[in-house]
């Protein structure tokens, strides 16, 4: 596309009304482009086609009209959300016409540096971490994108001297065609949003586009431990900085095992070997402010980011021992009767509740369940295994992960009837989950599956999750 300013008397239309296509819609508009916005729910349910309107946008709601999308039209920026098989998108496409995504607007307009994270799990932990990093090296960064505000809105106040943190998912990275952040991160790659891609090969295509237009003096940090991420590293112009939890590397971000010697054989820190050869301590595994292996991956990644950025190690740090999470991400919330609960509502595939299970060394009550993309979620079976007692399975995918609890030799598997409405379902999981615990045990919402098959988000699911946890 275009710079924004370029549009001027020329038709966009928008799909999504949406925090980010708002925004994004008030951008066109302002820059004197014709702007219409469509969005398929009814109106009654469009709160902000009033104030578009008011603008003197034109906003179309119900459905995607067959003349929305024609031969006059000069650009068409999409909701993340929205498939390309939907009609205006197709139509765009036989036209010709350019369809891009939020992230490729607020690129052409964004004064700051950009530092863009991707992964299948850990992008809003990493995201958080590393503007926290930032903010406490005095370096003014502005969190956005797929977590927080919308990236235009935040570009529009950005200055050359703040730093745009974003967290970026495969479905806005696909729409983006000249985007180049200055530092981007991916995290790891594993199967997930096949529903949307099609393919893995669509997936991971999506995701590499972060470091497509990348420049030598621009940086890609990238997980050494991913067969994805390597594979990657080889073709990117950028400069690589790698980080790995399993190996010692020539320069970069790891984990650094203990000696031999060492009475603490447990005992492991993560470093930064710069490439004269250093190596220079960072902190202990153990003394960072949230658990799990992969929180361990995700620090080393923020550090990795922070540090190129400008933060010192002694900073980052400090910062890696006082973070505590983030809401829906292995949040602790309330201790009864000797049993924990925890909300981690954005595992929203199997890998991610997986790594959340191995976080913990104590028994597990699982709830689980969600959106069906096809998987038969057997990935599950040795951490169930291994760790789970008890089940409580809802959502589409309940019979499908009762299958593989089961096989797993639980004998203690629940399925809640979803044709309740979402609150009682899960309020009822809750109630089945707490009765099943002992003292000393965990019960942790982890579904495994993405939200929208009963709630609007993970985030209302990870909400309704407390308070029936907090109304026990």
């Amino acid at each position: 596309m275009e710079h924004p300013s370029n549009y001027r008397d020329r038709q966009v239309v928008i799909l999504g009304l949406a925090r980010s296509g708002v925004a994004v819609a008030k951008l066109f508009h302002e820059a004197g482009a014709i702007v219409t916005v469509n969005d398929k729910k009814e109106r009654s349910l469009c709160p902000e086609a009033d104030e578009l309107e008011a603008l003197g946008i034109s906003v179309v709601c119900g459905s995607h009209p067959a003349s929305l999308v024609h031969s006059g039209v000069a650009l068409v920026v999409k909701n993340p959300g929205i498939p390309y098989h939907v009609e205006p998108v197709e139509r765009a496409g036989q036209l010709g016409i350019e369809v891009v995504t939020e992230v490729e607007v607020a690129y052409f307009i964004c004064k700051a540096p950009i530092i863009g994270i991707t992964g299948s799990n850990g992008k809003t932990t990493t995201t958080t971490w590393t503007g926290l990093m930032l903010e406490a090296a005095g370096l003014k960064p502005i969190v956005a994108g797929n977590i927080g505000r919308a990236l235009t809105e935040a570009s529009l106040e950005a200055e050359a001297d703040n730093h745009m943190v974003v967290e970026l998912s495969s479905f806005q990275l696909k729409g983006t065609r000249e985007f180049a952040p200055r530092i981007g991160c991916l995290l790891n790659v594993y199967e997930t949003h096949l529903d949307y891609h099609g393919t893995m090969n669509d997936y991971v295509a999506s995701k590499a586009k972060l470091f497509a237009n990348q420049r030598e003096e621009d940086t890609a940090v990238l997980n050494a431990d991913d067969p994805a991420c390597r594979q990657i590293a080889e073709g990117v112009r950028a400069r690589v900085v790698l980080f790995s939890t399993r190996s010692k590397l020539q320069s970069g971000f790891y984990v650094e095992p203990p000696l031999a010697s060492s009475p603490d054989k447990e005992k492991r820190r993560l470093v930064f070997r710069d490439e004269q050869g250093p190596v220079h301590p960072i902190v202990e595994a153990s003394e960072l402010g949230i658990p799990g292996s992969h929180n361990i991956e995700n620090a080393l990644a923020a550090s990795a980011m922070a540090y190129t950025a400008g933060a010192p190690l002694h900073v980052i740090a400090k910062v890696l021992k006082e973070f505590r999470g983030v809401e829906h991400r292995l949040e602790f919330v309330r201790e009864r009767d000797g049993v924990q609960f925890y909300n981690d509502s954005k595992a929203t595939n199997p890998t991610a509740t997986v790594k959340t299970i191995e976080s913990f060394k104590q028994d597990i009550v699982l709830i689980a369940g969600g959106l069906d993309r096809g998987s038969d979620y057997m990935e599950l079976l040795p951490a169930f295994q291994r760790q789970v007692k008890a089940i409580v399975a809802l959502g589409e995918t309940r019979e499908k992960i009762a299958r593989v609890a089961k096989l797993a030799g639980m004998s203690r598997v629940k399925t809640v009837d979803t044709a309740n409405n979402a609150q009682v379902a899960l309020t009822e999981a809750v109630q089945e989950a707490s009765a099943m615990a002992e003292a000393g045990d965990i019960v942790l919402l982890s579904p495994a599956c993405a939200s929208w098959d009963m709630f609007p988000s993970y985030e209302e699911r990870g909400r309704m999750f407390k308070e029936s946890v907090h109304n026990l």
